[in-house]
């Protein structure tokens, strides 16, 4: 591990809390710790983005997840769901593409959902952050590829791996995101990132975002790699 991947690892952490059983000490020891180590998003669920946003004091976006994790809630609900997360302080949002539709050989259907969804984000504010979750698990190569093609078509500025909770990231799919993408979207490893090595595995097949839960006992890990040296 280089000497700055502690820094460059937190860089590039959605700080995830989506446990729907947590309180407001989590949220705000979520947020605390975001600000400490510089991560570069908290991610929460839709109900407690303002919250995150009045307890943030550093440099960390509020990031929430919309139609999570199956992506089937009918289209006008996510870019309601979106809209109103924006309002509230949002500045990013992971929303789960309809890979169900896109399985039963409708791709038009899960373009045309997630077109929808980033132009009402960008109309309630146009430098938002929209994250696509293709939930790469669930998915053969050909349809990653195809999935790719609609979160560029969409707009997104990324394709997100995975909710976490139908498989996880794995470094082959985000590698063939990364060669199925154009530059100007970016990939983001989420589910299952549980160590240093995963981590800067992800970073180095093409991610420049990492979704965990686990984001501090990573850091650790880095940390005590680097007293090593």
């Amino acid at each position: 591990m280089p000497p700055l991947a502690v820094e460059h690892v937190a860089r590039a952490v959605d700080h995830t809390l989506l446990d729907p059983g947590a309180g407001d000490a989590s949220l705000t020891a979520l947020c605390r710790e975001a600000d400490e180590h510089g991560f570069a998003a908290v991610c929460v669920y839709p109900r407690w983005v303002p919250r995150a946003r009045a307890l943030l004091q550093g440099g960390a976006a509020v990031c929430t997840v919309v139609s999570f994790p199956h992506g089937l809630d009918a289209t006008a609900a996510k870019c309601e769901v979106a809209r109103a997360a924006i309002a509230a302080g949002a500045d990013e949002i992971d929303v789960v593409i309809a890979y169900a539709a896109l399985l039963d050989g409708d791709s038009k259907a899960a373009g045309d959902d997630l077109s929808a969804v980033v132009d009402a984000a960008r109309a309630e504010r146009g430098d938002v952050v929209v994250k696509a979750i293709i939930e790469s698990g669930q998915l053969s190569d050909d349809e990653i590829v195809l999935a790719c093609g609609l979160v560029a078509a969409a707009g997104a500025d990324f394709a997100k791996t995975s909710t976490g909770t139908a498989g996880g990231a794995t470094a082959p799919a985000v590698s063939l995101m990364r060669t199925s993408l154009p530059p100007s979207v970016a990939v983001k490893a989420s589910g299952g990132i549980r160590t240093a090595a995963c981590a800067l595995d992800m970073l180095d097949a093409g991610a420049t975002r990492i979704g965990t839960s686990n984001a501090l006992s990573i850091i650790a890990e880095l940390e005590t790699h680097a007293l090593a040296r």
